[in-house]
């Protein structure tokens, strides 16, 4: 559980280095990819998320995914049993822990090759890093479909149509993704409803003390807050490091910690801080802890994740 952890800090910092990229430059990039994938029979040409034209002969009988969100989304389209191999990080759904492991943030090629996959799931956020691995793949023959690391959720709606197109599942993404659109909407109008003088300041902590990371400006926790009319106390981009000074200067009203799944008494951690006691949220104890892999994986399960965090900063509303 810890090296999940470790990992997960390191996949969120990543993430807000590449969250000063550009993500307007390439969003019409995006569209195209998405377009260039919709076709009804195979072979498939899709534009991935690195811009390469990735032509699937046959609709896959044996994926393996290397990431946990891309393994959700693929299990969400009902493809589990064609699911043959994941990373060590994945645990969800249940059945994904019960497939061959293939490796952490290097995953192992020759096993990936040695399960005769004829679609490989990869990932934007780690496609440098294992881009040595990845054209071992494509060399001895098998499709790489590297998703984009989706930033807000219209990406990881697209995320979904891909990997939908990809797979042979285009109308079961295209409903998923309808209902995930009508879910937010309902979870944004409750919201709206909430009186200026009721909206809640909010820290995000995805780190816990000594050293404090919070989610920041141009990330998706930050979207999130937006659309359940939470102000985000955490002004600079990114995840920071923050020091203790200023968040009790910022005085949020509320602290949500992403990190309680995998350390141990996050909220508890939180409320007995040395000069913390007169922060709004330790004084109230207003002090949450939601599930990690709901607000931080970009998959189907991240509008859950929207109303789980609702339902910690807004108890009263969102019940």
């Amino acid at each position: 559980m810890k090296k999940f952890y470790a990992f997960l800090v390191t996949m969120l910092l990543a993430a807000g280095v590449l969250a000063g990229c550009g993500e307007s430059a390439e969003q019409p990039k995006e569209e195209k990819k998405v377009e260039e994938g919709q076709k009804g029979a195979y072979p498939v040409t899709i534009n991935d998320a690195l811009d390469n034209e990735v032509v699937i002969e046959t609709k896959p009988e044996r994926i393996v995914s290397v990431i946990p969100s891309n393994t959700e989304i693929a299990f969400e389209l009902g493809f589990g049993e064609e699911v043959v191999g994941v990373s060590d990080f994945d645990n969800y759904p249940p059945e994904a822990e019960k497939k061959e492991k293939v490796g952490g943030l290097e995953f192992n090629v020759e096993k990936v090759i040695s399960l005769n996959p004829d679609l490989v799931l990869a990932h934007a956020s780690t496609a440098q890093s294992s881009e040595a691995g990845l054209q071992q793949l494509k060399d001895a023959g098998v499709p790489v479909l590297i998703v984009n690391d989706a930033k807000n959720f219209d990406e990881v709606y697209e995320s979904i149509e891909m990997i939908g197109t990809a797979a042979g599942a285009k109308e079961k993404a295209d409903q998923l993704v309808s209902d995930m659109k009508s879910k937010l909407e309902e979870i944004k109008t409750k919201a709206q409803a909430i009186k200026e003088e009721d909206r809640k300041s909010v820290m995000v902590e995805v780190s816990p003390a000594p050293e404090i990371y919070a989610a920041g400006k141009n990330t998706f926790m930050d979207e999130m807050l937006s659309a359940i009319n939470a102000e985000n106390i955490i002004s600079e981009e990114g995840w920071p490091k923050m020091d203790s000074e200023a968040i009790i200067e910022r005085n949020p009203d509320v602290i949500v910690t992403t990190h309680g799944f995998y350390t141990e008494d996050s909220v508890g951690n939180v409320l007995s801080r040395d000069g913390w006691q007169d922060i709004t949220a330790v004084k109230n104890k207003q002090v949450a802890a939601v599930d990690s892999d709901m607000v931080t994986r970009s998959g189907p399960r991240i509008i859950e994740g929207v109303e789980e965090l609702a339902k910690a900063i807004y108890p009263d509303v969102f019940k």
